[in-house]
This record gives C-alpha cells, structure tokens and sequence, in this order.
C-alpha cells in the first residue's frame, strides 16, 4: 500500500491508522458473520453525498475520521497552536515544511498537555469538522480503600453478580443491553441502505447506549467497592467463552448467538479496570472453571444443581441461593488456585441468607444504577 497514490495523500502515520481501523472493521465482519449471515461488510468509504438529482454517489473527498499520531504534530503550548503533517502529495516539494496549523482555545484552567493524538471528525449533526485533541492524564493512584476482596461473575441474563466478603452480594441484570440488542438489528435491517443515515444514526445510538451502560455499571460497582473497603477484585476470565474445546465457534440457537457474540465482556472490563486504578482497587482475572457448578458453601461440584436458570441447590449440604452469586463467590475465593480450606468453604458460622436474596440494581437512562423497587417506582 506504500507505493499506492493515495497512501501519500496523508502523513504516514495517519495512513497507517487509516488501514488499522480497515483491518480492525474487518475483523470485527469476520466475528459477527459466524452468528449472523445477514451482517454486511465495511465500506471503504463513507457514502453521504448527492448529487444534484438527487442520486447517492461516492465523495471525492470521504468524511472518514484522520488520525495525526506524535510524529505528525507539533505542539505549541504557550500559543495554544498545533501543526499537523502534510501528506507528500499535498507539498509544493516532498521534503517542503508544509504543514497545517490550528489554534485552539480551552475553557479557564483547562490546559493541553502531554498531546498523543489529534483526530479530525466529521459531525454529521452539525455538518462541521472537529478536531479531537488526545492527551494523557497521568493521576496519582491512591491508598487502596481497605484489604477486603470481592468476586464478579460476568453474564448475559445478569451482566453482572458480585459477592462481597460482607457477606453482601449485588445483581446487576442485563435486560437493558437485551432489549437493545434486539430493538436495533430489527430497526437498521429495515432500512433500505444498511450504510445510509438513518441506519448509520441506529447504529451510533446503539453504541453510545452500550457505552453509557458500561461506563454507568463500572461506575457504580467501583463505588460500592470503596464502601466496603473491597482493595481487591477477582474478575472471572472470560477469554474463549465464544469457542468450543474445539475451537469452534459455539452455537446457541438463534437468539442465543445474538446475546453471546454481542456480549462485549472484554471491553467492560478494560472500563471497570481503569476506573477501580483510579480508586487504588486491583483488578485481578482469575478462571471461571467450574465456579458455576461447584456450591460456595461445602465445595461439591455437579452440573445438575443448577436446577433453573437462576436457581442453585446443593444436594449435599442442602443450600439454596442464587446461581451467579455463587459462582461470584467462588471467584471471589478463585477456587481453582487456593488449596487452603478455610478459603475453600464458607465458615461454618457464616449465615447464607445473602447468597439468596442479594441487592438488585437496574439500569436507568437518566439516574444511572438504582435498587430495583425505586427504578419501578420511577415514572416512565
């Protein structure tokens, strides 16, 4: 691609950027078509111009985001300046010190520092470009909240269980990523043109709802967390939940595939992660074999005592409590490296009252997270 015409028309960086994200949009094609064969790959340019007959056709010049790496930026700090790199083509010589500038100006105490990126965004919204200045922040990481540990069980029906050592446990159901992910694929398959403005508009509002949700739910157990002066996280690994012992691709029926190629557990974590540094809470991924059918309780394993979906009963001890706290608390306990008894089983002295009746938190557009008998008194 270096020797192409078109690779030159930007800095080099940016032309590098330009095939990752293509690369990146592929890839993501080849993972959806396995669940769904009616998934459409990347356009290799946006398509959002008409001409005068009203006919869409290609741009001359796409509304494709340009990213400018360090390379390709100098900063000006004290004249609040940028240059940004010319790509050769667009230099009266190849080694001419063309460039393009920008002046910026920030809110009062705001300052640029430390810049990593600049990226130049098309808003279709306002039919203006932007350009997103990336800098990084580097913060203090404080003292850790407390020496207590908690466990997360990741999920599609609940997206999230957490067990606390409080003996506490939180339900964090996933219903509002479920009735997304079911509302918009129906809504953008009626759109005539899967790349046109209305889809494009579905598909940018899904997301930003999945964000919202992510970013809401890490919030809120992070603050919890520093409540209970939690210091450490085990976090249940999910890498290869998608294949099989064969590697393949697992096949959960129709409406299953949806729920698990959409589960994006991978990128919540990354979420929940730097927002519990920030906190000085240590996120640790610890394996989820056979946290799901082992009782917390005495450390007996069967499949068959998960009876229902939500529903856990321990055959040898007699126990009854939820299913995804109990793999939560055997996260928490990380069961499949601790030898120790004490770790392996609850006290004998302990209630378990919890691990039936745990907190349950639903997701609010507006609020955020709230217990669930005040979410249902909320007006629509």
């Amino acid at each position: 691609m270096k020797g192409h015409s078109k690779y030159k028309g930007l800095q080099s960086q940016s032309s590098q950027r330009v095939l990752e994200e293509l690369a990146e949009a592929f890839n993501s094609w080849y993972e959806k078509r396995k669940s769904d064969s009616r998934a459409n790959p990347p356009d290799y340019r946006k398509k959002n111009y008409y001409d005068d007959d009203g006919n869409r056709v290609h741009e001359e010049h796409p509304r494709s985001t340009v990213t400018w790496k360090q390379n390709g930026i100098k900063h000006d700090a004290k004249n609040n300046r940028v240059r940004l790199s010319k790509g050769v083509n667009h230099k009266a010589h190849p080694r001419a010190l063309e460039y393009i500038l920008v002046e910026y100006e920030t809110r009062p105490g705001v300052t640029v520092e430390n810049l990593q990126q600049v990226r130049a965004v098309y808003d279709k919204a306002k039919e203006r470009w932007e350009l997103h200045l990336v800098c990084k922040d580097e913060i203090e990481t404080p003292d850790s909240p407390g020496e207590e540990t908690a466990g997360i069980d990741l999920g599609i029906c609940n997206f999230a269980a957490i067990a606390y050592s409080t003996e506490q446990a939180d339900l964090y159901p996933g219903n509002r990523l479920k009735q997304d992910g079911y509302y918009f694929p129906k809504e953008i398959a009626k759109c005539d043109d899967s790349g046109g403005d209305r889809a494009t508009r579905l598909n940018h509002k899904w997301s930003e709802r999945r964000t919202h949700f992510f970013h809401n739910l890490a919030k809120h157990i992070v603050e919890r967390c520093v409540q209970r002066e939690v210091g450490h996280i085990n976090v249940g690994a999910l890498s290869g939940v998608r294949e099989d012992e064969n590697d393949k691709s697992k096949n959960w029926g129709k409406h299953g595939n949806l729920d698990l190629h959409g589960w994006a557990f991978d990128r919540f974590t990354s979420i929940l992660e730097y927002k519990a540094k920030v906190e000085g809470i240590k996120i640790a991924e610890v394996s989820e074999r056979d946290t799901s059918k082992t009782c917390c309780v005495c450390g007996r394993g069967d499949d068959r005592q998960r009876v229902e979906r939500g529903l856990y009963v321990c055959e040898e001890c007699d126990a009854a409590f939820n299913a995804d706290v109990n793999g939560a608390e055997n996260i928490r306990f990380d069961i499949n490296e601790s030898n120790s008894e004490s770790s392996a089983s609850l006290d004998e002295d302990r209630s378990t009252g919890w691990l039936a009746q745990p907190g349950v938190y639903l997701h609010d557009l507006s609020s955020g997270f709230q217990p669930q008998e005040q979410v249902g008194d909320c007006k629509p």
